[in-house]
Formats: C-alpha cells, structure tokens, sequence
C-alpha cells in the first residue's frame, strides 16, 4: 500500500474545514494505513496548525520557509515533489487552491490524478475505485485509478464529514529537505471584497437562492422567508451575474465564505464552487425540483419541489407559528 498524506489548507492560524474531511476520505481509502499531514507556510501560524493536525493524524510533516507564507500553488508543488515518496497517494481538496495544485503536481510526480471525487468504491490491488460526478452532478460516474505509481486525489469539499476519529502523531520537520522554492510568480496583495449592505459571513441562518428562483421579480419571496425566520438573504453565482443581488451576497469560491448554523439552499444545483463556501458544517435544507442536483448529497434535508411553490407556504407556516 503506497503512503497517504493530506495537504492542509490554513490561513491566520485557521485550518480550513477540509484539513479534517481529507482525513476521513484517507480512511476511506485504506481504513489500517497511516495518514501523514503536509503543512507548509511560516512561523507561529504553521506551529500551531502543526499542533493541532498532530492530535488527528498519524504524522504530520512541516515545511517552514518565508516563500510557503501565502499559499501559492507552485511553490507549494515544488516543496510537495522534493519530500513527497514518489508512489505516494495525495489528498488535495478540491477548490480553487487544489486545482491549481494537484494537476501539475501529478504531472511532475508522474501519477494518475483524479479531480472533484465525492466517493470510494474501495481498492482492489493497485486499483483504486472512485466516484466523481458529471453534467452538474446529473451522472455518477465510477472511474478505476491506477496508484502503482502514486495518485493525486481532489476531494469535493463537505462531502466526507469529520466523526471525531483521531490516531495522533508526532510532528516532523522536512523544511531542510523542501529545496528551492524559487517561483516565476510571486503573490502581490490581497484585495478585500467591497463591503455589501449585509454581512452574510456573520449571519446565523441564511436564505440562499440559485436558478431556480427564474426571475428577479421573485426575490421577493425569499426575502420574505428571510425575514419571517429572522435571516439573510445569499444566492450562488447566477444571480449575481444577472446582477439581481450584489456581489457581497454570494456564497462560494469566488464569493463569501460563510458559516452559518442553518443553510437553506432555494434552488441551488450545488456546484463544488458554492459549496467550497459553506463551512462550519451548517444544518443543510435543500430544495429543488431535481431530484439528481448535487445539494442532495451534502444535505441534512433534502426536499424535491419548487421553490416557487414552497417558499411562500413555508413562510406562511412560518408566520402562524
């Protein structure tokens, strides 16, 4: 069995959600072997991140250099292919981070790559059995991988939920074996979003509406909604390309990131871009007039109906109550 380690997302001394799910997904895989943690960047942060992955893996591996302070893909990759074993399996979350990772990084490991898996068939030998989804999460699809010579593995994000398992490792520093790190781009600054008139990565319970809202017009049912339960109203892209809401209001990988106790997804396909967005492990309530949209398979409550029906009975359920 090749060796299974999980890249760990962090940022101002905050491990991303995904830093946990990898670990449940490496089980999935090979349920006896052990796990090991990358993490890279610099100073007291990493530490602390190194401290924290040391009481869930078997091992984590830190790589501490001024160059890994922003996350950047191809130093990242660089540090990977110089202390990584050359067979060795990769967990990498599937966001906008991994995909700029784990592409070149399989190329440069010269192993199979598998992008936005949701799912493990098991392993039979060398052959690893994974399920991805296809056309918006229309189709299942079941791929076989082939890890004799190692793999790198994106993991949608949400899908493999953290149970409190633990193995708990020792911290092991491979700094002096990451090598150059020299990179023909560089990170310049961070731009922070315009602030919008809500503040939906500080809200408790949101209303987030997709396509299937239809039309501008009808925003006005999930404000309603939103206001009977005491919320606010978010949206995925669409909407805010068709400029019905501002940009402020988007949840997902090129929007807000939030965090919120309850998320009730209107409409909403499911895309592993919006999802990317949702953290926290929220109580996630689903409704959509397909019943295949990928939103079913990470929510709590799932509901196959017309949100233009259902939103304003709910609210006037709501409102009696």
């Amino acid at each position: 069995m090749a060796d299974v380690f999980a890249y760990i997302k962090h940022a101002d001394g905050v491990a991303d959600d995904s830093a946990l799910e990898l670990f449940v997904a490496a089980k999935k895989i090979a349920p006896d072997a052990p796990v090991t943690a990358v993490v890279t960047g610099t100073g007291a942060d990493l530490d602390k991140i190194c401290g924290e992955m040391a009481g869930v893996y078997n091992a984590v591996w830190k790589i501490d250099n001024a160059a890994l302070a922003y996350p950047n893909a191809e130093v990242v990759r660089k540090a990977l292919v110089n202390i990584l074993p050359a067979d060795s399996i990769v967990l990498l979350p599937h966001d906008t981070f991994g995909m700029d990772l784990g592409p070149g990084l399989s190329i440069k490991m010269d192993s199979a790559f598998v992008a936005d898996i949701v799912g493990f068939d098991g392993m039979d030998g060398a052959t690893l059995k994974v399920v991805r989804q296809e056309f918006s999460g229309q189709v299942s699809t079941h791929v076989s991988c082939d890890t004799a010579t190692g793999a790198v593995l994106n993991i949608r994000p949400g899908i493999f939920q953290y149970d409190d398992s633990k193995a708990g490792g020792d911290v092991t520093d491979k700094s002096g074996d990451a090598g150059d790190l020299s990179a023909k781009r560089t990170f310049v600054e961070v731009v922070a979003a315009e602030a919008g008139d809500v503040d939906i990565t500080k809200s408790e319970v949101l209303v987030s509406v997709g396509r299937g809202i239809e039309d501008e017009d009808n925003l006005e049912i999930a404000f309603d909604l939103a206001e009977a339960m005491g919320a606010d109203v978010a949206c995925s892209r669409p909407i805010v390309d068709a400029k019905w809401l501002e940009k402020s209001r988007q949840v997902g990988t090129s929007g807000q990131t939030v965090k919120p106790k309850v998320y009730l997804a209107m409409g909403i396909s499911g895309s592993f871009q919006h999802l990317g967005g949702i953290k926290g492990n929220p109580f996630i309530v689903a409704v959509n007039k397909n019943a295949k949209a990928p939103i079913f398979q990470v929510a709590d409550v799932g509901i196959e109906a017309d949100i233009l029906e259902f939103i304003p009975e709910l609210t006037e359920a709501i409102e009696n109550l």
